[in-house]
């Protein structure tokens, strides 16, 4: 979340606890016997202007070779991510 998080705050985009959470789940299989982490799915929520989604799109896009802990990974295991998008009050 932190090197998304400064992503989008380099776009302006805010995202204190309240308007920015993830949700990550991650499957776990026997692979010749030895139980392995085989997928990671990030669910990020963004509350945003409407006419800022699409500059957070973009830095979902481009952040992930920026952080180290998906670098750690990559290639060893699966990396999914989305965001979905929580509409602002006012």
């Amino acid at each position: 979340m932190g090197t998304l998080a400064g992503v989008l705050a380099k776009k302006k985009i805010r995202t204190f606890q309240d308007r920015f959470k993830a949700m990550v789940t991650g499957d776990v299989e026997d692979v010749g016997g030895t139980l392995k982490i085989t997928r990671i799915h990030v669910d990020y929520r963004l509350k945003v202007a409407d006419d800022r989604r699409n500059d957070a799109l973009e830095a979902l896009e481009n952040y992930i070779h920026l952080c180290p802990a998906a670098q750690s990974v990559a290639g060893c295991i699966e990396l999914k991510h989305e965001m979905r998008f929580v509409p602002e009050e006012g």
